[in-house]
């Protein structure tokens, strides 16, 4: 499986209809609706926002898609399906659609509405998915440094530090490296 690292745009006109496609990485349906409103805000004028997203749960993958108003599976599913293609996962692509008076056909909507989200997908960067995983530790003062150098190596990051008798210390890191650190420091 793979996502977005860096977030891609592209854009093409195919008989006097312009497309527009952006395609970023959402990690929950409350981002993706963040993400879908900013294109929308941006363009307001346009005549569709079609779109598809995969996001991954603890039920598994979740796919979504929505034609918007364009006849059905002529506008999300072409999208959707170049998602499934390149295997990725907490990622949604928007595709607008300013009408320019041309019919395209079922066809020719599948064809542009999945390529301008292929074009979006390629100026993207992509990286293969690492699944993380939040821990909270409580360590010694003394063990601190340490804790921070092993987080640092597992490619972790420290979300939250909290001093008292002890150090509460929140991280963020791979799941596969979570339950080495879990037990040296436990």
């Amino acid at each position: 499986m793979r996502t977005i690292q860096v977030a891609g745009a592209a854009e093409q006109t195919i008989n006097k209809s312009r497309f527009y496609a952006w395609a970023a990485a959402c990690k929950t349906e409350h981002e993706v609706g963040s993400f879908l409103r900013a294109i929308a805000t941006q363009h307001q004028t346009a005549h569709h926002l079609a779109y598809a997203f995969r996001i991954k749960t603890i039920d598994g993958i979740v796919p979504r898609f929505s034609d918007a108003g364009e006849p059905s599976g002529t506008a999300g599913k072409p999208i959707l399906q170049m998602l499934e293609g390149q295997q990725l996962i907490n990622v949604c692509v928007g595709v607008i659609r300013y009408y320019g008076g041309i019919n395209l056909g079922t066809g020719g909507l599948a064809r542009a509405y999945g390529g301008t989200a292929k074009m979006a997908l390629d100026a993207a960067k992509i990286v293969d998915f690492v699944q993380m995983q939040e821990i909270s530790l409580t360590v010694d003062y003394n063990q601190l440094d340490t804790l921070l150098y092993a987080v640092a190596q597992h490619h972790g990051v420290v979300l939250d530090k909290a001093f008292d008798s002890k150090v509460c210390v929140k991280i963020n890191l791979p799941a596969q490296q979570s339950q080495a650190l879990l037990s040296r420091f436990t």
